[in-house]
């Protein structure tokens, strides 16, 4: 099982559990817990790693305006730095069906599942 740290968006922030094609997270307190599941497969409409030269155009398209430039800046990592040796880690943005977008942070095994969904579905 794979993780995907969503960072910003419509999504619940934290470390969502992924198994192609959905991810889920559970978070809060047992008092009061927050469920969320998403099925990629169905909702995803377009996945993009971000990187220096699209992050602007992304953001701008989206209206995220300076969200990826203040969240991205600390992270130290933007689309396919190496961190930590041979783990590479992928900053993405996603857009899904229902209008809901989120950032994240993935394993670059996790991310090429990722591109396997969106190729498959066009």
């Amino acid at each position: 099982m794979s993780k995907i740290k969503v960072i910003a968006g419509d999504l619940l922030e934290g470390k969502w559990d992924f198994s192609s094609p959905v991810m889920w997270i559970n978070s809060g307190t047992w008092v009061s817990p927050k469920t969320e599941r998403v099925s990629l497969k169905n909702l995803m409409e377009s996945v993009e790693a971000v990187t220096e030269e699209n992050k602007k155009k992304f953001f701008g398209t989206v209206g995220w305006g300076l969200v990826g430039t203040d969240l991205l800046g600390p992270l130290g990592f933007i689309g396919g730095a190496l961190v930590g040796g041979n783990k590479k880690e992928v900053c993405f943005a996603c857009l899904l069906t229902d209008g809901r977008k989120f950032m994240a942070v993935t394993d670059g095994k996790t991310w090429k599942e990722l591109m396997v969904l969106s190729f498959n579905k066009k």
